[in-house]
């Protein structure tokens, strides 16, 4: 994307459809791998999300703000809404979009699906971590969680470690099956049977407390944890959190609503100098991903607005070169 709005002499509109006509997790992989790279480095910034509770109906509104300084200047904002009572309505519980503006003028440039581009960048930043911090001969991965992400998570495991078997276990056995079914994976009937010998293991789970503890998990594991994103939830026990190598996607993010960390420091099982690092300090090379030496890593994943602006960006180069979307003129 170029730094003006007249190199766009359009406003471009993206639905969920469109998203995922142009983005999969495959293609997002790079966008990730430069937000991330970006946000240790300083050139990507974003201010605090801002989450708010909407009394008396069980949503969940947030705004996370995001821009980029090298190159040509981006500005984001990505409005997400979690309405849980979506399930019963058969829609997605996500709502929103993400507004993309002209670094220079302001301009608005596009206005992009936010549940489509938040599965797909959520999946490929774990794709990111997982090559970063899991062992690359990893035989079975184990998926905890049975919805839209578990299903995109699937895809983003295969395409990092395509020999290996993959296992779901889910609270619903028929939310397992369908999965299955619709995956060509396989079930297991608990957690500890689907996280035995596994290599990686990724949490995707609703769950507010934890649904993953030390005990079950080998030696030398690496956990994508991704599901909890306030302070007051995590599916992470905190005796695993202490045995693990932790990595975030932001410590500013983490310190501030990451539930795996900052219960844990509650509790005593670590104190407030855990985190070994951003995961765009192992992209940078600041900061060893998996050593020989082994160990538990474990990812906690919060979801940022930098990989928002870089999904957004991706989305709307690939959709402009092929002509998808509906344009508004200036």
């Amino acid at each position: 994307m170029r730094p003006h709005a007249k190199a766009l002499p359009f406003m471009l509109i993206l639905s969920r459809h469109d998203v995922e006509a142009v983005l999969d997790v495959r293609t997002c992989v790079p966008a990730m791998e430069a937000a991330l790279a970006g946000l240790s480095r300083g050139t990507w910034r974003q201010p605090p999300r801002t989450q708010v509770r909407i009394d008396g109906s069980g949503i969940l509104m947030g705004l996370m703000p995001a821009f980029r300084d090298a190159g040509a200047r981006v500005l984001a904002l990505k409005d997400i809404l979690l309405v849980p009572d979506n399930r019963a309505r058969g829609l997605q519980t996500h709502q929103g979009a993400v507004l993309l503006h002209d670094g220079a003028s302001g301009a608005l440039l596009a206005i992009v699906d936010a549940a489509a581009l938040t599965e797909i960048r959520t999946a490929a930043v774990s794709a990111v971590a997982t090559r970063a911090l899991a062992r690359p001969d990893t035989a079975k991965v184990a998926i905890l969680g049975t919805g839209v992400q578990a299903r995109r998570h699937v895809e983003a495991m295969r395409m990092i470690l395509p020999a290996a078997e993959i296992v779901v276990w889910g609270r619903t056995p028929d939310h397992a099956a369908a999965l299955c079914e619709q995956m060509d994976v396989r079930a297991c009937g608990s957690v500890e049977a689907a996280v035995a010998g596994a290599g990686v293991i990724c949490t995707v789970t609703a769950s507010p407390v934890p649904v993953l503890d030390l005990a079950p998990v080998a030696p030398d594991c690496h956990v994508n944890a991704i599901g909890a994103s306030s302070p007051a939830t995590r599916e992470i026990a905190a005796d695993l959190v202490a045995s693990a190598a932790l990595c975030v996607d932001s410590r500013t993010q983490a310190d501030a609503e990451c539930g795996e960390y900052l219960l844990a420091i509650r509790d005593g099982a670590i104190g407030p100098g855990h985190i070994r690092a951003e995961l765009g300090d192992v992209l940078l090379g600041r900061v060893p991903g998996r050593t020989d030496s082994g160990g538990i890593t474990l990812f906690k994943s919060l979801g940022l607005g930098v990989e928002d602006l870089a999904a957004a960006e991706a989305a709307v180069i690939a959709a402009t070169r092929s002509g998808i979307g509906t344009r508004v003129e200036w």
